[in-house]
């Protein structure tokens, strides 16, 4: 793939990760893996690893913008933050472990449960 080509669908890719990320309040991971992996072409693990960076600043900007509008719920955050930031190391950890194939498993079958659950619950 061409240098202009890769940085449009990067830049581009970029924005929808962003948008869906503030939009929906999460999910821009579930945008970026597939595309570091497809069009972009980094190995399951790094395309992993590398959403999560990705993620964080969105995540950040998103949050501060719905806590200056009085969207979000301190308590709530905290209490679930610890299980989250638990969770993170854990899932972390266990992408090291697991081989490129299962980590594509797992990560598919989620995909597929949440966009069954959004569909028809």
């Amino acid at each position: 793939m061409k240098g202009t080509m890769k940085k449009a669908i990067m830049i581009l890719g970029g924005g929808a990760i962003g948008f869906a990320n503030g939009f929906f309040g999460g999910g821009g991971g579930m945008l970026c893996v597939p595309l570091l992996e497809g069009p972009l072409g980094e190995p399951t693990k790094t395309a992993h690893a590398t959403a999560m960076l990705i993620i964080l600043p969105i995540s950040l900007a998103s949050a501060v913008t719905y806590a200056l509008s009085g969207s979000v719920d301190v308590g709530l955050c905290v209490k679930v933050g610890i299980g989250v930031i638990a969770g993170g190391i854990a899932g972390a950890l266990l992408l090291k472990k697991l081989n490129s194939t299962a980590v594509s498993i797992v990560f598919a079958l989620i995909m597929a449960a949440a966009g069954i659950r959004m569909a028809f619950f």
